[in-house]
């Protein structure tokens, strides 16, 4: 895949293999959010309409101490806020912030990868269903300008107006995987816990985001991320071992390759657009580090999440949903809210 990019200003680190600066990049300040495998569950879960601690727990079934350190982080970030209920207000409910609302679109994208990729002959765990146009629909992500589907041969980068370099943080290394993935679906079946179960951190999320810059080699991801060469081996592992990308191999002595997204791992990079852009809104203030061309239709552009029946933006409050298995409480046609 060969997709034209042009990158004005570019930091190129020289003869160190790892840099103390890295790029703006409002994929990472979102990654750094979303890689928490359980983080990004609790908010699965919020956009079910779950309120309430002993929901929550019940839902994803995991420790006490677990859901109230993943609520309180999510707080923290601003992405939900804990609100006073009942007499007196003593007892609280956690509901989304405007922040943490605007991630739906992020939600479905991650969905649609699952379901066209992960489901390997089950059932897709959840059928949406449009309101505004009356039709079952997928999540499909389109071009803001032209409103036709994004093909990563057709976009181009450059510098915007939010560009810069900042200190490469030394803890973002420490991002830890879910010691048991399967975990993840433990609760309830969903298409974005299996993707998470193969790129659940930060570490493979920004591996795959160089992929789209053109990085290629070993070296030049070492380069471009300051990472440990064993966390990249075990990350370009991962990502081979699950049809993630292609190695080939141009040199022998010693051995070296070259790695290549597949056709699975290039579907990926409609997700990464719709992470990009609401990193752009709530870390930069609108100001994106990167600007976007579209090809197709020659205009600058970002990335959307629009209904593949009748092409509007998909919103919580126009959806509703049929599930393909029961959960208690849960009924079979429920507006996501």
């Amino acid at each position: 895949m060969n997709i034209r990019h042009e990158l004005e200003g570019s930091h190129q680190p020289a003869d160190r293999r790892f840099t103390a600066v890295e790029r703006y990049s409002s994929v990472a300040r979102t990654v750094d959010i979303l890689s928490d495998a359980w983080g990004f569950l609790v908010l699965r879960e919020c956009f079910f309409g779950v309120r309430r601690f002993e929901q929550f727990q019940s839902h994803l079934q995991i420790p006490r101490k677990t859901l109230a350190s993943r609520l309180t982080k999510l707080s923290e970030l601003g992405v939900i806020k804990r609100v006073p209920i009942g007499e007196g207000l003593r007892r609280h409910e956690y509901r989304l912030t405007r922040m943490g609302g605007e991630l739906y679109p992020t939600m479905l994208a991650l969905m649609g990868f699952g379901d066209k990729w992960l489901l390997d002959g089950r059932p897709k765990p959840l059928q949406l269903f449009h309101k505004v146009c009356a039709h079952l629909c997928e999540p499909k992500i389109a071009c803001s300008q032209c409103q036709e589907e994004i093909d990563p041969t057709q976009v181009r980068f450059r510098d915007g107006p939010g560009a810069g370099v900042e200190d490469r943080q030394s803890e973002r290394k420490r991002t830890r995987r879910t010691s048991d993935p399967q975990l993840l679906e433990r609760g309830r079946p969903c298409s974005v816990a299996r993707i998470l179960q193969v790129i659940g951190d930060r570490w493979a999320f920004l591996i795959i985001r160089e992929f789209f810059f053109g990085v290629r080699r070993f070296d030049e991801f070492q380069e471009r991320l300051g990472i440990a060469p064993n966390i990249l081996s075990d990350r370009l592992g991962r990502l081979h071992d699950t049809a993630f990308i292609d190695k080939n191999m141009y040199q022998q002595n010693p051995p070296r390759y070259e790695y290549r997204l597949s056709t699975k791992g290039r579907d990926l990079y409609g997700a990464m657009l719709v992470m990009m852009y609401w990193g752009d809104q709530w870390f930069f203030n609108g100001l994106p580090p990167v600007r976007l061309r579209h090809q197709v239709c020659g205009q600058d552009f970002h990335a959307e999440v629009v209904c593949s029946a009748c092409g509007q933006p998909l919103k919580p409050g126009d959806m509703n949903y049929s599930l393909s298995y029961r959960m208690p409480g849960d009924t079979q046609q429920t507006t996501l809210s």
